[in-house]
Parts: C-alpha cells; sequence; structure tokens
C-alpha cells in the first residue's frame, strides 16, 4: 500500500484514482501531477515502485499544495475573515451558510438537528388539578 503525505493510498486501484484520495487533489490535478512525474495513470497503485512513489511525492511537493499545507491555509483563511468580522467570517462563527443559501427552510447540515420549541415533554409539564367532585 503506497504511503503519500502520510496518506495510505488504495493499492488496487488505478494510480490516477488513488491519488485522489489525498486532500486537494482531483482528477484533473492527478492527471497533470503523473503526466509530470512521466508515470503511466494506467498503473494499479501497487505496482509502483519506490523510485516512482518518491517521484509523485517530490512533484507534489514542489508543485502542488495537498493535505496539511492546504488545509492549515483554508484554516487560516477562515480565521481571518472570522478576526476581520466581515460578513463571512461572522456566518462561519455562527454555523450558518455562508454563500447566500435560504435557511428559513434547508441548511440542516449546517445548522444541526432542529431544535424543538414550545413542545413540553410530559415530565417537565406542569401537574393540571384534579376536577373537583360533585355533591
Amino acid at each position: 500500500m503506497p504511503r503519500i503525505l502520510g496518506v495510505d493510498l488504495p493499492k488496487e486501484k488505478r494510480i490516477d484514482v488513488s491519488l485522489r484520495y489525498l486532500y486537494g487533489i482531483g482528477e484533473t490535478t492527478s492527471a497533470k501531477l503523473l503526466k509530470e512525474a512521466g508515470i503511466d495513470a494506467a498503473k494499479r497503485a501497487k505496482d509502483l515502485t519506490e523510485e516512482e512513489i518518491s517521484r509523485i511525492t517530490a512533484v507534489l511537493q514542489k508543485s502542488y499544495r495537498a493535505e496539511g499545507d492546504l488545509r492549515r491555509e483554508i484554516s487560516q483563511n477562515i480565521k481571518r475573515l472570522m478576526d476581520i468580522g466581515s460578513y463571512r467570517g461572522l456566518r462561519h462563527k455562527k454555523s450558518l451558510p455562508v454563500r447566500g443559501q435560504r435557511t428559513k427552510t434547508n441548511a440542516r447540515t449546517r445548522k444541526g438537528p432542529r431544535k424543538n420549541v414550545g413542545i413540553i415533554k410530559m415530565a417537565e409539564a406542569p401537574k393540571k388539578a384534579a376536577p373537583a367532585a360533585k355533591k
């Protein structure tokens, strides 16, 4: 199982597909990376030699941002937006959608499960007085 930038790549898949398991590497970037490294995209990940893996790693570190570096950069950008108090930063702070989506309905992924308002559970409900007996 080849290991690149601390990520184990699936060995049975083609290398162009396996490289997509790295954060920040997609279909196009994977193809460009393999072309620069001079490796056939149809080759299986398990068939790569140590020299080929080191070539991929060298090209990746030289030309592209992926994994930890990219994650760190993105989190710094979000933190900067929150620090300067921009609209986008405030939306990130409140865990609301940032890109103008509606929030009256939908947005459940970002907002989390619904919070029930006005529903009283039986344990918390005040006890009703028993009706007075008629004489």
